[in-house]
């Protein structure tokens, strides 16, 4: 029997919500946890990303602050939080929620590190429902006395496993504990490991547990490839995949391996963008908001990103380089075959990488079709990415119209992952949604005057960038000349080298 959100309890008031954005079917994991979630019960979910785990927890949260009767914040003090290991996810789950708090008549606001603090800082001052944060800088902001957890109702963790990965669980621990013990607390995960059954039993009393999508098996509408390939074919294979139509996601080892991979894109004439540690939040921002509307047709990032893009339409994710691990395969392929979608999954492999693969694929639960591939220009590629070739140009990002040193450029250009020379404009603490800033409430006038440039210009990142370069920095791309062919490599990395480097 398939419910209906209104089957399941949700207010009809966030039911006009779902509606605008054309959600009308629970997912799985979102049928499976509301009807638990909703009546105020701590809640333990486990769904790969992708699976609308973040509609499974912004629904019950606001919900929960609704029903409350509009009281309103105290300084300080949010009702409502939510821990993320990823400025991304933090991005994303804002853009999500923010229009559910919005038609509740509730303020919120998000809180990570790599930008200034003072819009932060602001907003907590002047009162927020829902706080939406990195757990760093969360702590930072505590300790400053910016902040404090007495107040909040209900509590989610999304993406444990993944604060696992980077190390964050003793901060969340420490952040778990200042929430008051009677609120209400979900926690999301793609696998549950010891590191994370130690956060259910010290934190959540008497779970309802759900599993719907898990990353522990793979989706069966994704299809697994290997391509048995020559080292020196590793950059032509790559070309001609990331030619074909559609959204491609790309996977390196190493942050260096990535930039130097969305260089060689861009200078055979595919539009390409990175996404890795190593940028700043500008840098981030700006090349996401390039990969949504479509400037960039090809993103190219480390595992450490994996976890963090939320982006629909991604019909092929390739593994330039392996994973170390089957649960980062696991997590890299979740960036297609979303929400019922079909997608496609590419693992490049070497000769010296043939005992490794076999045991990551094992270890994953998959059995991919394997080909060995001479050269390339090998029919399966054709297959696998079917449609015409195209290289119109690589991108070159530079700095936003209007902002401070906006169109001068460097010796050679800013090539995509640069940092940005001045932050946008658009890139303030404004939430999704009518450009409502950080810590205001629906209809409330701004204070700032026309002209007048934000005093959040620091807080980069906040909502998902939309089609069409709505969201973080605006942004000039210019096309680069492409060459017409499907093979040379070009520039001074090698094919086999663009991986080398620090992680």
């Amino acid at each position: 029997m398939t419910h209906t959100f209104a089957d399941l309890g949700v207010p009809t008031s966030l039911l006009a919500v779902l509606e605008r954005e054309q959600i009308t079917v629970p997912t799985p994991i979102q049928a499976a946890t509301l009807p638990d979630s909703l009546t105020g019960r701590d809640v333990l979910g486990r769904g790969r990303t992708g699976s609308g785990k973040t509609y499974a927890f912004g629904l019950p949260l606001v919900a929960r602050l609704l029903a409350d009767g509009g009281r309103e914040p105290r300084s300080r003090r949010p009702r409502a939080l939510v821990l993320a290991p990823t400025r991304e996810l933090a991005s994303q789950i804002s853009a999500t929620v923010t229009p559910l708090a919005q038609a509740a008549g509730l303020t919120t606001t998000v809180v990570f590190g790599g930008v200034g603090q003072n819009p932060q800082v602001t907003a907590l001052r002047n009162g927020v429902d829902v706080l939406i944060a990195c757990p760093g800088r969360l702590e930072d902001l505590i300790g400053q006395g910016h902040c404090s957890l007495a107040d909040v109702e209900i509590t989610v963790l999304d993406e444990a496993d993944h604060m696992a990965d980077l190390g964050f669980l003793p901060a969340v621990r420490r952040l778990l504990d200042q929430t008051p013990k009677n609120g209400q607390r979900m926690l999301f995960s793609a696998t549950l490991d010891n590191a994370i059954d130690v956060l259910v039993k010290r934190f959540l009393r008497n779970p309802a547990v759900h599993e719907a999508d898990s990353a522990q098996s793979p989706v069966a509408k994704m299809d697994h490839h290997v391509l048995h390939i020559e080292r020196d074919h590793r950059l032509p294979v790559l070309l001609d995949l990331t030619s074909a139509p559609g959204r491609t996601v790309v996977f390196t080892r190493t942050k260096h391996g990535a930039k130097a991979l969305a260089r060689q894109l861009n200078k055979n004439g595919v539009p390409a963008v990175d996404l890795h540690g190593n940028l700043s939040q500008n840098a981030r921002t700006r090349n996401m908001d390039a990969f949504h509307s479509g400037a960039a047709t090809t993103l190219v990032a480390t595992d450490i990103a994996a976890r963090g893009i939320h982006v629909d339409d991604v019909s092929l994710v390739v593994h330039a380089d392996p994973p170390a691990e089957h649960k980062a395969y696991l997590h890299r392929s979740g960036r297609t075959a979303r929400a019922g979608a079909a997608g496609t999954v590419i693992t490049l492999m070497t000769s010296d990488q043939r005992g490794d693969v076999r045991e990551l694929t094992r270890a994953a639960g998959i059995k991919p079709t394997t080909t060995r591939l001479n050269d390339a220009q090998h029919p399966v590629l054709q297959e696998l990415a079917p449609g015409e070739r195209s290289r119109p140009g690589g991108i070159e990002l530079t700095a936003p119209v209007g902002a401070p040193g906006s169109g001068a450029k460097r010796s050679g250009g800013n090539r995509p992952g640069s940092r940005a020379r001045a932050r946008s404009r658009a890139e303030g603490g404004a939430a999704q949604g009518g450009g409502q800033r950080q810590g205001q409430k629906p209809g409330q006038k701004s204070a700032q005057k026309p002209g007048q440039r934000s005093s959040q210009g620091g807080q980069g990142g906040q909502g998902a960038p939309k089609a069409g370069g709505q969201g973080g920095n605006r942004q000039r791309n210019r096309r680069r000349g492409g060459t017409g062919g499907s093979g040379g490599a070009g520039g001074g990395h090698s094919a086999a080298g663009f991986s080398s480097g620090r992680r």
